[in-house]
């Protein structure tokens, strides 16, 4: 399993903007086989930071994830909106590969 974590700087003006492209992502990534973890809001600290933790069975499949997203009429109309909103100043990925303890394996 990999994990991708996106860390976004986001305009604080317009979270909820950035709330509703949050809420249009969680089930297209579960639609090509993901498990969305959710996104995490500014609550207490920076007001311009959110995360999004989202787990695929390998780097391949995400990778297929992102290559077939570019294809998929939802997935284009979330860029669209993320694009006209203007909320995303700026992201940044990750991937990590979980360590669930020894009885994991």
């Amino acid at each position: 399993m990999i994990t991708c974590y996106v860390r976004y700087v986001i305009d604080p003006k317009k979270l909820d903007v950035f709330e509703t492209y949050a809420n249009m992502w969680i089930p297209l990534v579960q639609k090509f086989g993901g498990q969305h973890h959710g996104y995490f809001l500014p609550a207490e600290g920076a007001n311009n930071i959110a995360l999004a933790l989202f787990s695929f069975e390998s780097l391949s499949a995400y990778d297929n994830y992102r290559t077939l997203s570019l294809h998929d009429e939802e997935c284009l109309k979330a860029f669209e909106f993320a694009e006209q909103a203007d909320c995303i100043i700026s992201y940044e990925r990750s991937f990590f590969r979980p360590l669930l303890g020894p009885e994991a394996h």
